[in-house]
């Protein structure tokens, strides 16, 4: 897999962008790496992205998800 990152603009409010600043600083993360690391939990979690041992957890459904 490639360690090359894709870069592009994300727009938040001046309120969450704050939030996240502060939550960076508690875990001495950038604001970058701190929504990097948010958005890499959310997507394992999510059974959307493998864990670094290559396993994929299978998706939870939301409550009242009835797709079958």
């Amino acid at each position: 897999m490639s360690r090359t990152k894709k870069a592009f603009a994300l727009r938040v409010s001046p309120d969450l962008y704050a939030a996240l600043e502060r939550w960076a600083a508690d875990e001495l993360r950038s604001v970058n790496g701190q929504i990097e690391y948010l958005l890499t939990d959310a997507a394992r979690r999510a059974g959307r992205l493998p864990d670094p041992d290559g396993n994929v957890k299978e998706a939870r459904r939301a409550p009242g998800d009835d797709a079958d």
